[in-house]
């Protein structure tokens, strides 16, 4: 299948910034994918911008890899592989604790919105058709990359825009006014802070918060997401609905974007 690759241009692997350079060589990108002259193009434009790239053409060798150290930063992960499918791939890697919070970009060469709907239902953070730009991948990368950082913690704190959380003492704050929240609805809210500017679906929240019982409907997730807005009041406008898919804490505390 051909691929349309765009223009590289001066991309170079050290980001010049007032007169500084600022190194980017801890990014580590796993790139799966079996058609093996696309891959090898993006690790080489993965190496052009400074991070470390490896590469596996199916699915099995890409939970391997997975697991080693250093870690992945993030997974750009096809669809369509000769062995696991990318959803197998994803869902793996979204249920086991030390790959839960890897950002995963899914390449997919099929234009059905389907695809991309179950592509975030099973928890990719982007997905991407194919033919896709180089340029255009790598500038999804950065944003990506930057919205994964964690949120400022200070002192055993989590902050966040308006948002306060001790999540040893399992108290939350807006605007300095402590909000009463019950240990569920506290549970709730840390996995969406601590995820932010990621999609997760229901399914993914009733597992990670619930514990996964069979017995509960996803109308579960909706009740108490709503009671939660309203308990959080003036912060609630951090948690986007995403019709048909799930929830989304934003990425920055800035509404005004």
């Amino acid at each position: 299948m051909a691929v349309a690759f765009g223009v590289f241009g001066p991309v170079t692997s050290l980001l010049r910034q007032a007169g500084k350079v600022i190194d980017t060589v801890s990014k580590t990108i796993l790139i799966v994918d079996d058609e093996r002259d696309l891959a090898s193009t993006v690790a080489h434009a993965m190496e052009q911008e400074g991070w470390r790239a490896r590469v596996a053409h199916d699915g099995r060798t890409a939970l391997v890899l997975a697991d080693q150290q250093p870690a992945p930063d993030l997974v750009l992960l096809d669809l369509m592989l000769p062995d696991l499918s990318g959803t197998e791939v994803c869902r793996t890697l979204r249920a086991q604790d030390h790959t839960r919070d890897m950002p995963i970009v899914m390449l997919t060469a099929r234009t059905d919105e389907i695809d991309r709907v179950v592509a975030f239902e099973v928890g990719a953070d982007d997905c991407v058709g194919k033919p896709f730009s180089i340029r255009e991948l790598v500038l999804r990368i950065k944003a990506i990359l930057r919205r994964a950082e964690r949120p400022e913690v200070v002192g055993g704190e989590l902050r966040f825009g308006r948002l306060r959380m001790d999540t040893s003492a399992h108290q939350a704050w807006v605007d300095g006014e402590e909000i009463p929240l019950t240990a569920l609805e506290f549970r709730l809210l840390s996995t969406l802070v601590m995820r932010r500017g990621r999609v997760q679906s229901r399914e993914t929240l009733l597992h990670d918060v619930w514990g996964h019982d069979p017995g509960l409907p996803t109308r579960t997730v909706d009740t108490h997401i709503q009671r939660l807005r309203k308990k959080i009041g003036a912060a609630s406008a951090y948690i986007e609905t995403l019709r048909g898919t799930g929830y989304r804490f934003r990425a920055s505390p800035d509404l005004r974007d």
